[in-house]
């Protein structure tokens, strides 16, 4: 059977209250438990002694017979001194996603051809120009021009 201490729900609309329970992980959050171990009210102010109430001796007993704490009731657990949090560190879940990371290189590459225009134009060293030798243009023979009049339309 595989435990899991856990809060269950009480209190009114808008007015939360928690009991710390022992519930078989397939039983509903509100519904069947095996023991309240103590209460949560999230109402009081997190410097209250009333906020979390929590019976050391039984709890210790039910993580010694392998129950296994949820993340928030693990925290209330760390503050006792009864369990130690695991650090979470997820890499792969901070970095941007592949539509992110299309945008960023784009952006990459507009700052880049910005910085590249505002730049001043590095000149080369100037050399005496080099005169090649001038051709004279070669004139078209007279029959060329007339042959695109023949083949107009007529009028």
């Amino acid at each position: 059977m595989p435990l899991k201490i856990r809060l269950a729900r009480g209190g009114a609309k808008k007015r939360p209250h928690y009991s710390i329970v022992v519930a078989d992980s397939r039983y509903p959050r509100d519904g069947r438990f095996i023991e309240k171990l103590g209460t949560f009210d999230p109402m009081k102010p997190k410097d209250s002694a009333e906020r979390v109430k929590l019976d050391v001796d039984s709890a210790k007993a039910w993580l010694a017979k392998g129950a296994q704490p949820t993340d928030r009731v693990e925290r209330f657990l760390e503050a006792v001194g009864l369990w130690t949090r695991k650090a979470r560190n997820n890499p792969e879940k901070s970095k941007p996603k592949k539509k992110a990371q299309e945008r960023l290189d784009a952006a990459a590459a507009v700052a880049a051809a910005a910085a590249a225009a505002a730049a001043p134009p590095v000149e080369a060293p100037v050399e005496a120009p080099v005169e090649a030798p001038v051709e004279a243009p070669v004139e078209a023979p007279v029959e060329a021009a007339a042959e695109p009049a023949a083949d107009a339309p007529a009028e």
